[in-house]
């Protein structure tokens, strides 16, 4: 009986997905409760045809991970070192420009820029790194810093979030990164990320980026303690902001890496796991035109497969990830452009070279 019903909300989205119409938190239960991959799956690469046609972007970028001291100490976070104990690092200003320049000569036209909320560094230290990076080259564009570090500049600067955003927009900010946003629910936060920025915060943050200008990429990091519900809830609220502000560049699912975290009796997300989470991704952000596959964290070959998932954005070169790796990922630092544009090839979509805003550097369609 269980499978009858399963089965039958299933035929009452693909009616509403046929139809174009709006799914609502039912719907994105009945999609993640679904064991029909496939089923799930064909819907929304009808969804992602309608959105984005058959091209798929990928950007030349450089990761920088400036600080692995942070104050939060997320349970989910392998990455995170209290400052003093082995491990822990904090780069230099012109350690962080030297990995920029190394990157420079490659083409790279991102630089993508997160770390820890260190409890020592002043908020001039990352005032002065976006505004040499910008020195550097003014034609990369500066992705840098979650809603969750703009918040705890702000508190060290004793500024609003709007200032804070409007000096670094000054100096050089071009965009922000989704991380931080983690599953909103304050059941969930409370349990693992209880010192970070609320959920209604992150989105806060966001909503004043948009309003002054700052596009941004958002996240969900599933596959630890939510529940399909609180996933869903989780969509629901940005789709809603992105109504509201049109600010959103992308959206990023990220699976969760139980490894060397405190929760790593957890088991983490399987492959079935992750192609369902993107394609119900794509299916509930109706608004949102780029749903991205991040393939440091799913697998280069998973992230190929998601392209018939809803999937339309494979990242890019990154160079350097240590977030994810610190975590378990067991996934290359990098990779070659070339190989990308193989990929996208071979799945049958059209590589598309992108800058960080979606404008196009160069289709690959020879």
């Amino acid at each position: 009986m269980k499978t009858d019903r399963r089965a039958a909300a299933l035929d009452t989205v693909e009616e509403k997905v046929r139809a174009g119409e709006r799914l609502d938190a039912a719907d994105g239960l009945a999609l993640l409760e679904s064991d029909d991959l496939l089923r799930v799956g064909s819907m929304a690469d009808l969804a992602r045809h309608r959105a984005a046609g058959d091209d798929v972007y990928f950007v030349n970028n450089r990761h920088i991970n400036h600080t692995n001291v942070c104050g939060n100490r997320c349970k989910f976070c392998a990455f995170s070192a209290v400052e003093g104990e082995e491990g822990a690092y904090t780069m230099t200003l012109d350690e962080v420009l030297e990995r920029a320049r190394a990157s420079l000569d490659d083409g790279i036209t991102e630089l993508h820029i997160v770390g820890g909320e260190h409890p020592s560094l002043p908020y001039e230290y990352y005032l002065e790194m976006i505004s040499a990076l910008h020195g550097l080259d003014p034609q990369v564009h500066i992705q840098a810093f979650t809603a969750s570090e703009i918040a705890y500049f702000a508190g060290i600067s004793e500024q609003t979030v709007e200032e804070v955003l409007l000096e670094l927009k000054d100096a050089g900010l071009g965009s922000m990164p989704g991380g931080g946003a983690e599953i909103f629910s304050e059941r969930v936060r409370g349990q693992v990320c209880s010192r970070k920025i609320s959920g209604e915060g992150w989105l806060d943050v966001m909503r004043t980026a948009h309003g002054a200008g700052i596009r941004s990429n958002a996240t969900m990091l599933y596959g630890h303690v939510e529940t399909y519900e609180e996933r869903i809830d989780h969509l629901l609220r940005l789709r809603e902001l992105q109504d509201e502000t049109g600010g959103f560049g992308s959206f990023i699912p990220l699976s969760f890496h139980p490894d060397n975290t405190e929760l790593e009796q957890l088991a983490g997300p399987t492959g079935y796991e992750d192609l369902k989470m993107l394609a119900v991704s794509r299916l509930m952000l109706d608004n949102f035109d780029n749903i991205k596959a991040f393939w440091i964290m799913i697998g280069i070959k998973l992230a190929q497969i998601s392209l018939h998932f809803g999937v339309n954005d494979i990242d890019g070169t990154v160079v350097e990830e240590k977030i994810t790796h610190a975590a378990g990922a067991e996934t290359e630092e990098a990779i070659a452009k070339g190989e990308l544009i193989r990929l996208i090839r071979d799945a049958g979509r059209v590589p598309v070279e992108r800058d960080t805003l979606y404008n196009i550097v160069r289709r690959h369609e020879d």
